[in-house]
């Protein structure tokens, strides 16, 4: 299960990318790599992975 920081995160990103008009296509926890991850966009354009720590990246 995803850590508390990681769930407060994941849902500050959520609503800023609702704000914005993005669709969220995929939210997906791995539990091998324990982090979160979140693809978005129209296109899909928008990749953002959530460690444990509640770090969060864009991937390109």
């Amino acid at each position: 299960m995803p850590t508390q920081k990681q769930s407060d995160t994941a849902i500050y990103l959520c609503q800023l990318l609702s704000n914005f008009y993005q669709p969220i296509q995929i939210f997906r926890y791995d539990q091998k790599l324990k982090t979160l991850y979140i693809q978005a966009g129209v296109t899909d354009e928008i990749v953002v992975i959530i460690d444990q720590d509640r770090n969060w990246d864009f991937v390109l």
